[in-house]
């Protein structure tokens, strides 16, 4: 069977990964590796459904049912594991290792395979083995207390915090560096990428401010959490909304005369004491006209004011149209690869499967090296 595009493009063209199906931060991360050139096979349960058009992290790979409890099925993929680069799974600690597939299982077939482990918690520690799910996962870093309005409960922001940004980006970054160190070592190694410690790591801001006792950690009341005024989210006349966010103060000061404020809150933009009255103003402000109208004069300034807009309007956004940040394949609308490079361009490299791959065929197209 012909890979998932004829011809495959990107900075990770040749690199070929085998991905032990799961749900959440490993098929997307898999996903991210297909739109940069990598050939990705999923391993499968024998009964998996394949086929669904509509699943956007299934994009761009081949599919192989295997029993991974089945010795000869068990033996097929280790054989196709001999010709990879990457292995990606995401069960609890210690399954792939009972099924016969661990680190050590692999190494001693191929020692340059890169093994990426994603969990929410980790290899080790005391929740390691413990089920649970983004929210979860973010709960304990201190991340999910400081999303929220002001007097409320936190606010689960999706699943792009901890899933995709903690975990799949950490898992690709961490890929990517153990692929290219054992270009010079000609050794692989395991990269264990926990959501818990991806989302740690990217609240770097948060606890740097903290540190030096700008950080308040009463939800609504900082810079960046919707407490200030300037950096927050406003209704408009037809209860749609605007996210303005005029940090910087000769943004500020635009913003001001644009949309009438006195020029007296100029000098007077940081000063705490005085951010519910500057709320109240501007929320007064932006209810008196519509957003497309505040759109059309503030949206292409340094005010730094942008439309909320809903899923399904984000594709008609001038800005992603002439970005071309959606794509169509095969009739469903996908989001377009990122980042974008200037001489090995990513590429989608097809529709999820339709169906599963011959396990001769997979072989046939990954001959050892």
């Amino acid at each position: 069977m012909p890979a998932p595009h004829p011809s495959p493009s990107g900075p990770l063209v040749g690199v070929r990964v085998v991905e032990f199906a799961g749900i959440g931060p490993g098929p997307f991360a898999c996903m991210l590796l297909s739109d940069m050139g990598a050939d990705v096979v999923t391993i499968e349960r024998p009964n998996a459904h394949v086929g669904d058009r509509t699943h956007i992290a299934g994009r761009g790979r081949r599919v192989l049912r295997a029993d991974l409890k089945s010795p000869r099925d068990r033996e097929a993929v280790l054989a196709l594991l001999e010709r990879a680069d990457v292995l990606v799974e995401g069960f609890r600690p210690g399954v792939m290792e009972r099924l016969g597939l661990g680190p050590d299982a692999v190494r001693a077939r191929n020692p340059r395979l890169v093994y990426g482990r994603m969990t929410g918690w980790g290899q080790h520690g005391p929740l390691a083995h413990a089920a649970g799910h983004d929210i979860d996962y973010i709960a304990i870093t201190g991340a999910l207390h400081a999303i929220g309005p002001a007097g409320g409960a936190p606010v689960p922001p999706l699943n792009l915090l901890g899933d995709y940004g903690g975990g799949s980006l950490y898992l690709v970054t961490g890929i990517l560096a153990a692929l290219l160190e054992a270009r010079t070592s000609g050794q692989g190694q395991v990269v264990d990428a926990a959501i818990s410690d991806g989302v740690i790591s990217l609240m770097s801001y948060a606890i740097s401010q903290r540190l030096r006792g700008v950080l308040r950690e009463e939800r609504g009341s900082n810079l960046l959490d919707g407490g200030a005024p300037f950096y927050s989210v406003y209704e408009t006349a037809d209860a749609k909304h605007l996210a303005v966010g005029p940090i910087e103060p000769p943004f500020f000061a635009e913003l001001c005369e644009r949309i009438g404020l006195a020029d007296s809150w100029r000098a007077l933009q940081n000063e705490r004491a005085r951010w519910p009255e500057l709320r109240a103003e501007l929320a007064r402000i932006f209810r008196s006209r519509t957003r497309d109208e505040w759109v059309h004069l503030l949206g292409s300034t340094d005010a730094c004011v942008a439309p909320v807009l809903a899923l399904s309007e984000a594709p008609a956004h001038p800005h992603n149209a002439a970005r071309e940040a959606f794509v169509d394949v095969d009739g469903v609308r996908h989001p377009a690869p990122a980042p974008r490079f200037s001489r090995t361009p990513s590429r989608i490299q097809g529709a999820p499967p339709e169906e599963a791959s011959n396990v001769d065929e997979l072989m046939a197209s990954w001959p050892l090296r």
